[in-house]
């Protein structure tokens, strides 16, 4: 086919994780819309280990067509990581990150596209509503947002997805630089510069009816978030330090007080509440120190961030 031979308009890439229920509804509905934009283009599919029946799936789509490009990891590297190899073999002059579970919506493509042709390098898709998250779910979307826009200098686009576009540019300083080992990538993109705008889109129940990242993964990449965009909470201990400080200075200058007017103290459930609170707030500093100097323990000991176990179309 003419994609082969001619420079590639656009890379699509598709991080996908035991969706084999929903696999071939997704790529129909992505190849129906990329087709009908008659351009140059390349649909990357990465494979994170999936347990199911996926990688076959994906087999059979990629021998069917050859503008789509399968990346098979050795082992379960993570989602993160399954955008990253997508984005290091993409070749397009635009970029699409995206999931395989239908949230994010293909008929979106054309207007990201447009947004490239208006001179953006980078556009956010920010979700106004997800149709399968209750209250409680989106009501901590928005708190962690707001949390992590208040602790640090980058300014995150609230409701941020993985969902975005980058451009050529922005995809080179990606494969060269910004290869932590821990990673936040929807805020790294904007950490990057350049031109930035943002799309809105609403997502559709997902078609697998349940979500693969856990509660526990959640919250790591949250923490994931946190640590590679603040260093507020490594100060958290002179702040706790100094308050606690201040209170051990009016305890002392009350006690003393209170001996040389000859009166009796009757503190011991004070001071003992005070002291196990003094515990809990050293203990909870120190874990979170400890947090950072793991991660500048991964970052130290350098290890690849996935490893590919085999390729298929990009030969071509």
């Amino acid at each position: 086919m003419e994609n082969n031979t001619k420079k590639n308009e656009c890379s699509v890439v598709v991080s996908v994780y035991n969706e084999e229920a929903c696999l071939k509804m997704f790529y129909q509905s992505l190849n129906e819309i990329v087709s009908s934009l008659k351009i140059n283009y390349e649909i990357i599919f990465v494979n994170d280990e999936s347990t199911d029946d996926s990688i076959n799936l994906l087999k059979e789509i990629a021998a069917q067509d050859e503008t789509v490009r399968i990346i098979n990891f050795s082992r379960n590297f993570g989602h993160e990581a399954a955008m990253l190899a997508g984005i290091d073999h993409a070749t397009g002059e635009a970029v699409i990150c995206m999931d395989s579970d239908l949230q994010h919506p293909p008929t979106m493509i054309p207007e990201m596209l447009k947004k490239r042709s208006e001179g953006f390098d980078v556009v956010n898709m920010v979700r106004t509503n997800r149709k399968d998250t209750g209250f409680f779910k989106k009501m901590n979307s928005k708190l962690f947002y707001k949390f992590i826009n208040s602790i640090s200098a980058v300014k995150l686009a609230e409701n941020a997805s993985d969902f975005f576009l980058i451009s050529q540019k922005v995809c080179k300083i990606l494969q060269k630089d910004f290869r932590e080992r821990t990673r936040f990538l929807r805020g790294i993109i904007q950490l990057a510069g350049f031109n930035k705008t943002t799309l809105e889109f609403e997502a559709p129940e997902r078609a697998a009816r349940y979500s693969k990242y856990s509660f526990t993964k959640l919250v790591k990449l949250s923490f994931s978030a946190i640590s590679s965009f603040s260093k507020l909470p490594l100060h958290l201990g002179i702040i706790t330090g100094l308050i606690f400080g201040f209170m051990s200075l009016i305890l002392i200058i009350f006690s003393l007080t209170m001996w040389l007017l000859g009166k009796t103290i009757p503190g011991y459930t004070t001071l003992i509440i005070f002291m196990s609170a003094f515990a809990g707030i050293q203990l909870f500093v120190t874990g979170l120190i400890g947090l950072y100097i793991v991660y500048i323990f991964d970052e130290v000991k350098g290890r690849p961030i996935y490893h590919i176990n085999e390729i298929t179309n990009f030969d071509k």
